[in-house]
């Protein structure tokens, strides 16, 4: 292995992406259009800083399966179910409609049959990278256009399974080599082979995590997250699957797991690094040659392309209600060709469907396709948008999103934090629980909570439970120093959210006080404040007596911590206070008490 060959690579990758992307997000043209001139400028037409483009964009793809991991962590197998009509309704109209339309113009141009039908399909697929990059970018998942696209691109990973599994029945020549690993295998095989996947993973995966929770090293946590997804991926290719699918399937195993928090903040900068990898070596796989010998005819293909697959998704995006002001935006994130017209178009050739010299011109329309993506977004952004619509028309028409959306985090779930939980949940709050004890989270969800294995000091967890749209954080965590240490994180990443927290004793009450924590409670003192009233009637007093004295102690409580804030360095100080204080609570209950009996 050429080591130091691999290092000047990855400098050179990340040198072009930290200086281009930031730059085209600056000037409002967005990152996957900044990654993808990253690869032309140090791609083999312009700079030839790198050269082994292929290799570097098969490895790369591998991006791509650690998004449709994520994206299936957020569907739990009940959810994927009831959008079962929007796949196949949405994903089957589109991809039919689509790949007709392209057949016809296939055959106008005098392409045969079979190879007519595999062009039509593999440009018929959109980029899923792309497509749901930019989805993310502008917070359109949590929309109708969103969830729609998301349906097409799940049921185009879906559909390459038995697209890849007929070529063999179109092509000429008997399977060679690199066309068998993908084609081997039968899809009722295939099927099976999902299903047992699923169950197993059902069954094993949460055990597995648990054992591993239990360590609290986080990184033999990452490790295992890492091992899951690339293992079932490798399983995949090896069947002539989609790894993205799955990964993908992979995720919705997970989706209803307390560890899905987690396992989303472990892998985010992995998938991050090498999606920027493969739209940077989309840009270098660019033909500049080929492009230059007929660019007026490659790029008329490419819009011809775009063009055509536009119409079709906007006839889709109509009849899925999509509302109006999201369909043209919609409509182009998805009128690109996809990565996996790159993986079809190789078969083909293997399998004397597709000549040489015609696939590697689809694929230069395909890449020319998405970079002409981002380039007409911004086109409909600037021009064609503000024409047609009202700013006030442009609001998305948000689907209820069950964890990111909920109002309140609880973040410890012991005893203090379960009597918070049922007071909430018994209001119709349900809270979003986080818990670093594998064996409490356990617990808990035997009861019915939804709970989720998480650091609460990790802002990427909280991130990815939703405290950005949060409106209360609860810290009912048991040690005083992570408490403190939480307090400083929410109070810088997420500003906007209230925060109550639960104080361990006197001491650590003046420490939040310090942070600038207004709403507090302190476990002893509300609990010793009970069982004085116990005390109290026990002892024969008025319940309205016992409630006036009780409710007399707590305001004197209170006004004293703000008093001993000011004393917080001097101990001498805090004695006298406390003293001095002492003698003023005796004074007013005595006070009280005789006023109560002269009436």
């Amino acid at each position: 292995m050429d080591t130091h060959g691999l290092l000047v690579n990855v400098v050179f990758f990340l040198g072009a992406a930290v200086l281009t992307v930031p730059i085209f997000v600056r000037l409002g043209l967005g990152s996957v259009l900044g990654y993808l001139s990253a690869g032309v400028l140090i791609g083999p037409w312009v700079l030839g800083l790198i050269t082994n483009v292929q290799d570097i964009l098969h490895f790369s793809e591998f991006g791509v399966v650690l998004l449709l991991f994520l994206i299936g962590l957020e569907l739990e197998p009940k959810t994927l179910w009831s959008m079962r009509r929007s796949i196949l309704g949405s994903g089957g109209s589109q991809l039919l409609l689509t790949a007709a339309v392209l057949f016809g113009i296939c055959m106008l141009f005098g392409v045969t049959t079979n190879s007519a039908i595999v062009i039509s399909l593999g440009l018929a697929l959109s980029s899923t990278a792309i497509a749901l990059q930019t989805f993310q970018e502008r917070s359109l998942m949590p929309t109708i256009a969103g969830a729609t696209g998301f349906s097409i691109l799940l049921f185009q990973d879906i559909a390459v399974i038995p697209i890849i599994a007929s070529l063999p029945m179109l092509g000429t020549s008997e399977l060679i080599e690199g066309a068998s690993e993908h084609s081997g295998v039968s899809t009722p095989i295939v099927i099976a082979i999902l299903l047992g996947v699923f169950l197993v993973g059902k069954l094993t995966l949460k055990h597995v995590f648990h054992l591993v929770a239990k360590t609290y090293l986080r990184e033999v946590f990452t490790m295992l997250s890492l091992l899951l997804v690339i293992g079932i991926s490798v399983i995949m290719d090896t069947l002539g699957v989609s790894m993205a699918l799955g990964a993908f399937l992979a995720g919705v195993i997970l989706a209803d797991s307390e560890y899905r928090h987690t396992l989303e903040s472990d892998i985010e900068p992995f998938k991050g690094l090498l999606l920027g990898l493969f739209f940077v070596s989309v840009g270098m796989s660019i033909d500049f040659g080929m492009l230059f010998s007929n660019p007026l005819i490659f790029l008329g293909l490419a819009i011809l392309l775009v063009m055509v697959k536009a119409t079709a998704l906007y006839v889709v995006a109509y009849f899925s209600g999509v509302p109006l002001p999201q369909r043209n935006t919609f409509s182009i994130i998805l009128s690109q060709g996809g990565e996996f017209a790159f993986v079809l178009f190789g078969i083909a050739v293997g399998l004397n469907v597709l000549e040489q010299t015609l696939a590697s011109q689809l694929i230069l329309v395909v890449a020319i396709s998405m970079i002409l993506t981002p380039v007409l977004l911004i086109i409909n952004d600037k021009i064609i948008d503000p024409i047609f619509f009202k700013a006030s028309n442009l609001a998305p028409d948000v689907i209820d999103d069950e964890d990111k959306d909920n109002q309140v985090i609880i973040a410890g779930f012991g005893r203090f934090g379960q009597v918070v939980g049922r007071l909430l949940i018994a209001n119709k709050i349900t809270p979003t629980l986080i818990d670093y004890d594998p064996d409490q989270i356990a617990l808990v969800k035997k009861f019915g909570s939804k709970a989720y294995y998480g650091d609460v000091l990790r802002s990427d967890v909280l991130h990815s439970a939703g405290a950005s749209k949060a409106k209360l954080i609860v810290l009912t965590i048991h040690c005083k120093d992570t408490i403190n240490a939480a307090v400083e994180m929410i109070r810088k990443e997420f500003p906007n959210a209230k925060l109550i927290a639960r104080a361990i004793d006197r001491r650590h009450a003046l420490d939040l006080m310090e942070l600038g924590v207004d709403h507090f409670t302190r476990e002893t003192f509300y609990s010793g404040l009970e069982m004085g009233r116990d005390a109290l009637k026990m002892m024969g007093f008025e319940e309205q007596e016992i409630t006036r004295q009780v409710e007399i102690l707590r305001k004197h409580d209170i006004e004293l911590l703000y008093e001993q804030l000011e004393f917080r360095s001097d101990e001498e100080g805090m004695i006298n206070s406390s003293q001095q204080a002492r003698n003023r609570l005796e004074q007013i209950l005595a006070s009280d008490q005789e006023y109560n009996e002269s009436t």
